[in-house]
């Protein structure tokens, strides 16, 4: 991960994610809920729905998470073999913490990362040549 400054003093990558600053002008005014984009920057009118962050960063992070979460429920039956509801008690609401922690700083890194690399929607050249 790039964590380097960019153009116009604005923060790394890292940093910007986790504080959900514009890409921009680096106001703090990426999301509108917990994990919900804003339509725009309030600072400067920047439109985030232009970008496509999708699913990818939850489904990744479950996936990594739930295996981290598991290798852990494992060692602690084997090492103490507690009851059932210890496990349900102990490592749900870990699990959902973490997911949804770490969801809001994935995708924001995806969106400021797309909207530095200037990624757009893949088109198709108009090719008005004939074909030989």
């Amino acid at each position: 991960m790039d964590d380097t400054p960019v153009d116009k003093g604005q923060s790394g990558l890292v940093q910007a994610a986790l504080f959900g600053e514009c890409p921009a002008c680096g106001s703090r005014t990426l999301f509108a809920g917990w994990v919900r984009f804003a339509a725009k920057c309030r600072a400067c009118g920047h439109d985030f729905s232009a970008f496509n962050v999708g699913d990818g960063p939850a489904a990744f992070l479950i996936l990594v998470i739930g295996a981290l979460v598991c290798a852990f429920a494992l060692v602690l039956q084997v090492q103490a073999s507690p009851p059932f509801w210890v496990h349900i008690v102990l490592w749900v609401p870990i699990t959902t913490a973490l997911v949804l922690l770490s969801l809001r700083v994935s995708k924001a890194m995806m969106l400021i990362h797309e909207a530095r690399a200037e990624v757009r929607e893949g088109r198709v050249a108009d090719d008005t040549k004939e074909q030989p």
